[in-house]
């Protein structure tokens, strides 16, 4: 079963200034989403490995629209996040589907590596919600400049026999990070911790 997407929207945010301190290089992050069609709206289904591979094939489609918003090679990328939300008429489990790990792997492939999990999160809410993707670095958990998230919006999405669908990628950590904690120099990508 594929995806049946009503729309793609890919949204990037730059900020270049933060608190009258000039941003430099400024921050980047970048998120496309996905609005399909809930095959199992309105219904207990068992089975809900369709969702899962549904979930790999955008894993791939939204990296790649995210990573080419940003203008970077994947390996440049340094945090992900994905995040879903079901319309009213499905489950929470079915954006749990769409989220598995195996989205990880096509998501991983497209930025070159990710040894660290993708932040995830999900939601039922209707058309205009707040998706709010968690950030945090692709390779090291406890890189704490990296710690974020990114959050958007479709105005008519989604329906009630909807799933909206988010990846995002970055190109830095947090404007002015001065919280500590393990530098992205300091990332050896090994156990995606450190």
């Amino acid at each position: 079963m594929s995806a049946i997407i009503r729309k793609i929207v890919t949204v990037v945010e730059e900020t270049q200034m933060e608190m009258g301190r000039q941003v430099s290089p400024p921050t980047r992050r970048a998120a496309a989403i996905a609005v399909i069609e809930n095959p199992f709206a309105g219904k207990y289904v068992e089975d809900l490995s369709p969702l899962i591979a549904i979930g790999e094939e955008l894993g791939e489609l939204l990296s790649k629209r995210a990573v080419a918003a940003l203008g970077i090679d994947g390996s440049k990328a340094q945090s992900y996040g994905k995040a879903a939300a079901v319309g009213e008429n499905g489950e929470l489990e079915h954006a749990a589907a769409i989220l598995h790990p195996k989205m990880g792997a096509p998501v991983r492939k497209v930025l070159g590596k990710g040894a660290a999990l993708i932040p995830s999160s999900k939601k039922r809410s209707g058309p205009g919600t707040t998706l709010d993707i968690p950030l945090g670095h692709k390779d090291a958990a406890f890189v704490r400049s990296h710690f974020d998230g990114m959050e958007v919006q479709i105005n008519d999405a989604p329906r009630a026999n909807e799933i909206m669908v988010a990846v995002a990628v970055t190109d830095s950590g947090r404007p002015l990070p001065r919280v500590g904690g393990l530098t992205v120099a300091e990332v050896k990508g090994e156990d995606g911790l450190r």
